[in-house]
This record gives structure tokens, C-alpha cells and sequence, in this order.
């Protein structure tokens, strides 16, 4: 395939194996899709999917995976520590080759109407997609979550892009977009005080004066009683890994808190990784094009 698409599609499921196996049997049903990686979380009850594909296929399996999803996870029984208010939660396109940002919009917009057709599912347009520059951060768009939707949908400025001003029963509402690609980026601290995470969350994303291309929250991870940085790098260009991952460190020390360990959450861009190397091992004059052997083989 010439053009290359990646989708990424959170679901609001990451304890039920028999519907996480549904999901990944979903996935895998579209010739010239390819799932590159899927991960769950049982605190988060959350599960990321990684897909890549040419812009037709990437758009059918997209689809199979909402329908599947609003048919199998109930939002109205759903309880989880991360965010959410869709059995599928958010349904980003990411240009990988030949094609751009722009042509993932268009893709976008094309899927969110046919979810919003066939299966009654309202959808916001978030970030490259967005119609106006409040949908443009997921966090606003999210905010209320599947229990206060309701509600938000009868406000005069949150009426869905598409689809009436009333939630899927049990499916709720989905956000659609284009987006550069992300790092999902997690800290764990050791410590079981919800409270001191969600401090340090707050100092260190954009919302609240710290790093522009952040996202941050705290949560628990109950199984193994420790509390948790999660965030969503959305441009780590802009703003590296290795920068929050020490200003969580220097902030965490206030509260007598270390760092037990940190987590990526699906894929992530190679460079991304080799920013943090290069920051650590205080490598000088690091040509990324030129001295990573897999750049010359893989073209």
C-alpha cells in the first residue's frame, strides 16, 4: 500500500477478555489492515488499539470496531479510572505515509458520519477535525463524561457534529479526529496517595501552566495499590518525555515520593525514544537521520 493510515481507537473495556478478544477478532477481520499492538488496563478498564492501513480499509475496520464495541461494553455498567464517555471513547486517524493530516480529516469525517448513520451514535469532531477551536482539546470535549452527556448535549455550544442532542443508551458518545501521532506516557509513584499524583498531574500539564503538549491526570492503580502520572503526549517534539519524567521526579521528592517505574501505552514513534536516550546519555552532536541504523535500512 502507498498511503499509510493509523488508527488508534480506545475502548471503554479492559476487563472482559471475551469482548477484548471480540475486539481484537474485529480487528483483524479487514483485508489490508494490520493491528500493530492492542494493551488493557484493568484499573483504567480501558484498551488501546493500534491499526494501520490504506485509507479504504482503515475506514471499514473503524467502523466494524465502533459497531462491535456499541453491541458488547454498556457504558450505563462501566466504572474505570480513566476518563471516558463512549463504549468506544475516541477514534483518532494519524497520517504515517503519503498522505496528510488534511486527508485524515477528510477520513475522519467520512467514518464519523457513517458511526452516527448506521449505529445512532453521536460524535464529536476533536482536534485537526475539530469545528470549532473548543472541540479542538479532547479533555473539553470529554468533559461531564458518559454520566453528564446528557446534559451537554442540550447546551447551546455542545450539540454533537453529528447526530441529535442525545447520548447512544449504552454506547454513548464517540469523539472522531485526525491527529499527529502521541505518546501515551504513564509514571508510577511509590505511594498510594491518590492526592499527590493528581497534584503533580496538575502542575505538569498544559491546563494548569505547566507543559503545553501534556495531558495529564492522576489515578490508582488498584491491583497494585499505587498511584499513577498518566499522560498523553501530543507532541513530543515540542515537549520531550524525558521533561516530564524529571519534573515528576523533582516534584514527587516534595511529598518524601519516588518513581517506581513508567509505562508506554501501545506504540510510539521511535524518535521519541531516542530524544530520551540522547538526554541521558548526554550524547553530542546526535544526527537522528543519519546515526540510527534502521533509518538507512527501512528508508
Amino acid at each position: 500500500m502507498s498511503k499509510i493510515v493509523e488508527c488508534i481507537p480506545n475502548f471503554s473495556e479492559g476487563q472482559n477478555q471475551a469482548t477484548i478478544d471480540g475486539l481484537v477478532a474485529t480487528a483483524k477481520s479487514v483485508p489490508g489492515v494490520t493491528l500493530l499492538d492492542y494493551s488493557s488496563d484493568a484499573s483504567h478498564n480501558r484498551s488501546v488499539f493500534t491499526l494501520v492501513g490504506d485509507e479504504v480499509a482503515i475506514q471499514e475496520v473503524a467502523f466494524r470496531l465502533v459497531k462491535y464495541a456499541s453491541e458488547h461494553i454498556d457504558m450505563t455498567k462501566h466504572h474505570g479510572e480513566h476518563p471516558r464517555m463512549g463504549a468506544t471513547d475516541v477514534l483518532p486517524f494519524v497520517p504515517i505515509k503519503d498522505i496528510s493530516t488534511e486527508e485524515c480529516v477528510d477520513i475522519s469525517k467520512k467514518v464519523a458520519e457513517r458511526i452516527n448513520k448506521e449505529l445512532q451514535i453521536p460524535i464529536f469532531l476533536y482536534e485537526a477535525s475539530a469545528t470549532c477551536p473548543e472541540r479542538t482539546n479532547l479533555a473539553k470535549v470529554r468533559k461531564g463524561q458518559f454520566e453528564g452527556m446528557p446534559e451537554k448535549l442540550l447546551e447551546e455550544n455542545w450539540a454533537p457534529d453529528f447526530g441529535d442532542r442525545k447520548i447512544h443508551p449504552t454506547a454513548g458518545v464517540t469523539a472522531v479526529g485526525a491527529r499527529m501521532p502521541l505518546v501515551a506516557f504513564n509514571v508510577n509513584l511509590d505511594t498510594d496517595n491518590l492526592e499527590i499524583a493528581s497534584k503533580i498531574a496538575k502542575i505538569i500539564r498544559g491546563s494548569g501552566g505547566g507543559y503545553k503538549y501534556c495531558k495529564a491526570i492522576g489515578v490508582m492503580l488498584e491491583e497494585r495499590h499505587i498511584a499513577q502520572v498518566s499522560m498523553n503526549m501530543v507532541n513530543f517534539e515540542k515537549c520531550s518525555l524525558y521533561r516530564t519524567f524529571e519534573t515528576i521526579k523533582f516534584e514527587a521528592r516534595r511529598y518524601g515520593v519516588n518513581i517506581i517505574s513508567s509505562e508506554i501505552i501501545g506504540l510510539a514513534p521511535a524518535k521519541a525514544l531516542i530524544d530520551v536516550a540522547e538526554y541521558y546519555l548526554q550524547v553530542e552532536d546526535f544526527d537522528y537521520s543519519k546515526q540510527v541504523l534502521e533509518n538507512h535500512l527501512l528508508g
